[in-house]
């Protein structure tokens, strides 16, 4: 059974949301909150995150045993140019985060969990990612 996590960005996020742009949010959710580099990133033949290639999609090493099924499978490009902002656009992404369904209304794959996110940390995250080379 797959677990659904609700996240509720609130407490020190939110001072600081008022702070930030919304693309400064958005990147400080996607790299600090819910590090999603650690799966969307390829790394290094040292095992480093490729900084070069952030956000442009990895092939996953999950050894945790639950995840079995999931090693060597490939995390999605999340930037302008990759598949899915292309295909989903601007708001599907935003639907997916808030809902953890993708525009067809399908759940979300293992292991990436499925988010519900508020609106506002949803559409900061599509913001960043719009930004991305």
């Amino acid at each position: 059974m797959r677990k659904v996590f609700s996240v509720v960005l609130a407490g020190a996020s939110m001072c600081c949301a008022a702070e930030l742009s919304a693309v400064d949010y958005g990147r400080y959710l996607v790299e600090e909150v819910a590090k999603c580099g650690d799966c969307h990133t390829p790394r290094t033949a040292n095992g480093e995150l490729d900084i070069s290639k952030r956000l442009k999609g990895a092939t996953l090493d999950v050894s945790a045993p639950c995840d079995i099924k999931s090693r060597g499978k490939a995390s999605p490009d999340l930037t302008p140019s990759g598949d899915l902002l292309r295909r989903w656009g601007a708001q599907g992404m935003v639907g997916f985060l808030r809902t953890g369904l993708d525009p067809q209304g399908h759940p979300v794959a293992a292991p990436m969990p499925a988010y519900k996110l508020r609106p506002h940390d949803a559409e900061a995250i599509v913001a960043y990612l719009r930004t991305l080379k």
